[in-house]
């Protein structure tokens, strides 16, 4: 059975970035169930549409042939069909976007896809740049109005997973307060504050 629904916004984060855009795919759709539909049976509907039951053997073979695979993955009313490079009747009858060229946008999140030096691709996955936005106004105005252990509290329950470039980002909030309550006189927030390991999560039910 096809296992398409993620139990959580970080474990739906996790299987986009390190499980698909990792290992090459880079073509999606981003689409959202309408009230009074039931997830559960659009599900069923795109799964067959595209042929997306198939073992990872199937899948290996067509991908050998020329052929792109295909994934959905879904978490409440929000859905990501997501391919490889290749032949579907998937990229032929949707208006997809390159995630390299296109961010995913979603949840608050941005997964992007950069190449490194090796030549290889790699996902990045940040806050998005207006979630991102909201949070340094919030940071600035409340550096002098709280103090240091509740700032810090604040910092470290951001309701993101930390990957790499968002510790970055937190960072750079922490940076944001501690500039402001520097020049204040103030107690800075420690840097330990911050979530800096990332642990993976369990995507699926059990």
């Amino acid at each position: 059975m096809y296992r398409c629904e993620a139990t959580s916004i970080e474990g739906f984060i996790q299987q986009i970035a390190v499980s698909f855009v990792l290992h090459g795919y880079r073509y999606f759709v981003v689409g959202r169930i309408p009230e009074g539909r039931d997830p559960k049976a659009v599900d069923a509907a795109l799964i067959a549409r595209y042929g997306l039951d198939i073992s990872k053997w199937t899948r290996a073979r067509r991908r050998k042939a020329g052929v792109a695979s295909v994934q959905y993955l879904r978490h409440g009313r929000l859905f990501v069909l997501i391919a490889t490079e290749g032949e579907h009747r998937f990229l032929e009858r949707e208006r997809v976007r390159d995630i390299r060229e296109k961010p995913l946008v979603c949840f608050g999140y941005r997964i992007s896809c950069y190449q490194r030096p090796t030549g290889r691709w790699h996902p990045s996955v940040q806050i998005a740049p207006r979630r991102f936005a909201i949070l340094q106004r919030w940071f600035r105005r409340h550096a002098l109005r709280q103090d240091e252990t509740s700032l810090g509290r604040k910092l470290k329950s951001l309701p993101f997973a930390p990957f790499a470039a968002i510790v970055r980002q937190s960072v750079s909030l922490l940076g944001v307060v501690n500039r402001r309550r520097k020049r204040a006189g103030l107690p800075l927030v420690r840097g330990d504050q911050l979530r800096r390991k990332r642990r993976p999560v369990r995507v699926f039910p059990p």
